[in-house]
């Protein structure tokens, strides 16, 4: 008994002993535990990195497009099988895309220290054409099960005034293409709504008053095509030809002027632009021989484009209406004027004949023409453009708003379509091109001779009309319903039996304006 006594106190002075030492071996108190801190500085959404003083800011969109009668994002059907309107056109074309945003900001002695980048995770069938056998496939347009892409847009550093990367231009408008329509195909200006690869620097004057100046890489933003017209087949069935650009050499020179006020905004921008053609002799769809780099090249001539942009806010309809509009001007610049979100886009539209199989309307963009040799265009002839477009944005009440948007554009090419016919010559654009437009479509007048079946002229107008109207149930959620119209004003006049692109027949075609009207809806979620 006396030992079991024994066991049992010594035990018990045992864990005493024990509970002791652990309770001398805890802190007195607990380590602070670091929560994220909302960092207040650059507006909402922001925080602090823990343990850093660098804020963050993460954000995004999830958006489903629909477009009936175009392409994806709202692009017209003015070219391939939409525009031909044959059975590999696809009636409607979908696009879904997650946008995610990450914005990082750091006070220095120097300013703000900024980084942005965004991707789109995004999945679209190919649209406009992607049954055609002879069609490209889009390598990006992964439309399979699971499939989809990622899409790269906005990926710069901002320190002390100068801004690396990706980012919208020096030249852009804070709308770029967008003044009032959610489509990424109004023409009739500049749009680097995704970034392009660039230097600048802005310097803020006060008041509002800033000027940026740049450096871009224009091989996507700021290039359309050079036509070689000496080549075999150099215009081929829809009133196009192959690219026979040079490499890239030097970048766009770019510049704004901006004033930022209450009122509203205006800006001045201007842009230098280099052409260059690869050689004199080139084989078929532009493609280079044996014979070419000793053929020499036509000299690099120096385009460029101006714009001028206005901003009104504080109309009379309404709070926060406004009209938004720019004017630009070209010279071997042409995709300052005729830009989407993509590439620069040439026409080709077909619709009803009184009298042909069907009608045709072309509009071929470049930036020059050349055409080799002591008859020739004496070096790149740049082509000429211009266009205007805006919007009135009104807003209802604070759940329903409407914009009424278009866009006018011209582009020329110089001199007149006869100019090389009858052993005159070919010393203009317009000349050497109705010279090769003749070899792929017979029946050209020569020399004001009334005889032949049409008239040659690549001289075209573009024109859209649209209105966009959006509801907004909850705060950051909208949806929208968006209509185009779309009118291609061509010169050519008359008709021509040619082979038009497959499955188009050999057939009596009219040259006639074209049109088309689109619809597109959206659904959107902003975070």
């Amino acid at each position: 008994m006396i030992s079991a006594r024994t066991f049992i106190l010594g035990s018990a002075a045992a864990l005493m002993a024990v509970s002791g030492a652990q309770a001398a071996d805890l802190p007195v108190k607990a380590k602070a535990v670091e929560y994220v801190r909302v960092c207040s500085l650059y507006g909402a959404g922001f925080f602090y990195i823990p343990g850093t003083d660098t804020c963050i800011k993460l954000g995004g969109y999830l958006r489903v497009d629909t477009t009936f009668n175009g392409s994806a994002h709202g692009t017209p059907a003015w070219s391939g099988d939409l525009g031909q309107h044959n059975r590999y056109a696809d009636y409607f074309v979908s696009r879904s895309r997650m946008a995610l945003t990450v914005d990082t900001r750091t006070a220095t002695e120097y300013g703000v220290v900024r980084t942005f980048g965004q991707g789109d995770f995004q999945f679209n069938n190919v649209g406009g054409g992607s049954a055609n056998p002879s069609g490209a496939f889009s390598a990006n347009s992964l439309s399979t099960a699971g499939g989809g892409y990622v899409a790269v847009e906005f990926v710069f550093i901002q320190f002390a005034g100068f801004t690396f990367g990706k980012s919208a231009s020096a030249y852009a408008t804070p709308w770029q293409g967008a003044p009032g329509n959610i489509n990424s195909a109004l023409l009739g200006g500049h749009t680097t709504d995704t970034g392009v690869n660039n230097i600048q620097y802005t310097a803020q004057f006060g008041n509002g008053v800033s000027g940026t100046i740049g450096l871009d890489d224009p091989t996507v933003w700021g290039r359309t095509s050079v036509y070689n017209l000496s080549i075999p087949s150099a215009i081929g069935a829809n009133g196009t030809g192959s690219n026979a650009y040079a490499g890239t050499h030097v970048p766009d020179i770019v510049a704004n002027i901006r004033v930022d006020q209450a009122w509203g905004l205006f800006q001045l921008s201007a842009a230098a632009h280099e052409v260059n053609g690869s050689y004199n002799t080139l084989g078929a769809s532009a493609v280079p021989n044996a014979l070419s780099e000793i053929s020499g090249h036509p000299e690099s001539k120096w385009g460029g484009a101006v714009m001028a942009a206005l901003q009104i806010k504080n109309l009379p309809t309404g709070a926060g209406d406004d009209i938004k509009i720019d004017a630009s001007y070209a010279k071997g610049a042409t995709k300052y004027v005729i830009s989407t979100s993509g590439s620069s886009p040439s026409f080709a539209m077909f619709g009803d004949s009184g009298f042909g199989y069907q009608s045709v309307g072309f509009g071929a963009t470049t930036d020059g023409v050349y055409f080799p040799g002591a008859a020739g265009t004496g070096g790149i002839a740049l082509t000429t453009a211009w266009g205007v477009r805006g919007a009135f944005n009104h807003n209802w009440n604070p759940n329903w708003s409407t914009s009424l948007f278009g866009s006018y554009s011209a582009v020329r090419y110089d001199g007149g379509a006869n100019d090389n016919l009858l052993g005159n010559g070919t010393r203009t654009a317009k000349g050497a091109y109705c010279a090769a437009f003749a070899a792929s479509h017979s029946g050209q007048a020569l020399n004001g001779n009334n005889a032949g079946n049409y008239t040659c002229n690549p001289d075209f107008n573009v024109s859209q009309l649209g209105i966009i109207t959006r509801w907004t149930p909850v705060k950051n959620l909208t949806f929208s319903g968006e209509v185009q119209w779309f009118h291609l004003d061509q010169k050519m006049s008359g008709s021509s039996v040619f082979t038009a692109s497959a499955p188009k027949p050999n057939a009596l075609y009219e040259f006639k304006d074209q049109n088309t009207v689109l619809l597109q809806v959206r659904a959107q979620r902003n975070f």
